[in-house]
């Protein structure tokens, strides 16, 4: 039942997410540690604000220290880019938290850190899912003590990180031209984790702000804590309602983010990548490459060689975008779900310094976002990416599996194919954008992703693959 994808292990609560496949996890996360004698530094542990999120903070630790290793327990609910960060700081050899990041309530679980605060890479996944089989297959539990009991002990210790968390943030930020603008910023952290954590930081560079969306609701006001554009209207509405120069929307654990403009326009994850990327070239006279996935825009590859730099391009999983980003000296690197990093900060997503970063971009330029938006598509040219996803049963991904995977079947396009490549799904390379096909690692999902100059033709070509493999005949529920 322990089963790692692109963002940790994931699953329904009550089916996969069960008391016992958390203590699983734990107790192969206890075996790894011995198996690699890393068992003298302390392992930390962060929860959200999902449904049972904390209990299984509790449940992971109370496994961990019962078999004589240090562990500390975030006191709140916190971003995962606090664990990310407080395991780089402290050099500890893995972090832990209880998170779905932005799938469906209905979903929890945990992602796993290691040294340097990157995300667990497939090596030790799959040491921990081998743990996993294993530990349940010989029923090596050790006893459990209680938490009074390991309190006491010094085994187990709560602990509340997000000051010097958030004091790092403040650091790389230019907060005296901030205060300078007196700039007005709307918030929806979609119920989940980052209210606290931008509250502070925004109050800090003495920006006025209003949060919505702030109170404890595991269902996440009914929709997907994903900041994408038909999720966060009501943030749209208020920013042109009361003339606010930015509104800000993070995901259910605050590792990605989506914006509004002063125009009421939304910023998909590809337009905060670009614009951040284009800021350090252009405004900050930065030099050196950027790193995306297989999914993320063109654009960045415009931009990157307008100043001689080049472009990089990933499988889906930011643990591949970190690892490249230290490969080649990257000063960027992002992904078109909403995660993105820069060099000298954390080797992993984290939508609050992202956020912190465009109001600077703002105050630095004296220029608003719909602005410097245009400034950059007029210079670099302009993309649309149609999205679309699609839920299978076991047996219909099979099928699909084998259709477009095995037997390597797609359709005749009515553009030039240049290239195409079968490293992390199907990607077919046009003359002017490009076509993914793959299966989410986080979702039961199929996901279809076609970036043109055209918003017409992308749209034509995702319909065109829809129709071939019969994709909304073949759906098990929408």
């Amino acid at each position: 039942m322990i089963k790692f994808g692109t963002g940790g292990w994931r699953g329904l609560i009550g089916e996969e997410f069960t008391r016992e496949n958390v203590e699983l996890a734990a107790r192969a996360m206890v075996q790894l540690l011995t198996d690699e004698k890393k068992t003298e530094r302390p392992v930390i542990i962060g929860y959200d604000r999902r449904f049972l999120s904390k209990e299984a903070m509790y449940w992971i630790g109370q496994i961990l220290a019962s078999h004589g290793i240090r562990t500390l327990l975030v006191k709140r609910a916190s971003p995962t880019p606090l664990i990310m960060y407080y395991v780089q700081k402290h050099e500890l050899y893995y972090g832990m938290m209880v998170t779905a990041s932005h799938n469906p309530a209905r979903y929890n679980g945990i992602k796993v850190f290691i040294e340097e605060g990157r995300d667990a890479g497939e090596a030790v996944t799959e040491k921990i899912e081998r743990a996993a089989l294993l530990v349940e297959e010989e029923e090596r539990f050790t006893e459990k003590l209680s938490l009074e009991e390991l309190r006491a002990s010094g085994l187990l210790e709560e602990i509340n990180p997000i000051n010097e968390y958030l004091d790092d943030i403040l650091e790389k930020i230019d907060v005296q031209a901030i205060r300078n603008r007196e700039l007005r910023v709307a918030v929806d952290p979609m119920f989940g984790v980052s209210m606290r954590s931008l509250n502070i930081i925004l109050a800090t560079m003495r920006c006025e702000t209003e949060i919505l969306h702030a109170r404890h609701d595991t269902l996440f006001g009914g929709k997907m804590p994903a900041p994408a554009w038909e999720t966060i209207q009501a943030l749209r509405n208020h920013v042109m309602d009361y003339d606010y120069d930015i509104g800000i929307a993070t995901d259910g654990d605050a590792d990605r983010l989506g914006i509004i403009d002063d125009k009421g326009q939304y910023l998909s994850a590809n337009d905060i990548i670009s614009l951040i990327y284009y800021y350090f070239l252009e405004y900050k006279g930065c030099r050196g490459p950027v790193v995306k996935n297989i999914a993320t825009t063109q654009l960045l590859d415009n931009i990157a060689a307008a100043y001689g730099q080049k472009c990089f391009e990933v499988p889906v999983g930011f643990k591949h975008i970190s690892a490249k980003m230290e490969e080649t000296g990257a000063l960027i690197g992002g992904e078109s779900s909403g995660g993105l990093t820069i060099a000298s900060h954390i080797k992993g997503k984290d939508g609050i310094f992202a956020a912190a970063l465009l109001i600077e971009i703002m105050a630095k330029t004296e220029k608003t976002l719909s602005a410097l938006k245009q400034e950059m598509d007029d210079r670099f040219g302009s993309f649309y990416t149609d999205e679309r996803s699609f839920r299978f049963t076991p047996e219909g991904k099979r099928k699909l599996e084998e259709e477009i995977f095995d037997r390597m079947h797609l359709p005749v396009f009515p553009c030039n194919e240049r290239k195409l490549s079968w490293e992390d799904g199907c990607k077919v390379y046009f003359d002017t954008g490009w076509l993914l096909i793959r299966f989410s690692g986080t979702e039961p999902l199929l996901r279809l992703f076609c970036e043109m100059q055209d918003k017409v033709q992308a749209q034509r070509i995702n319909d065109l693959v829809e129709e071939y493999y019969s994709l909304r005949k073949m759906e098990a529920y929408r």
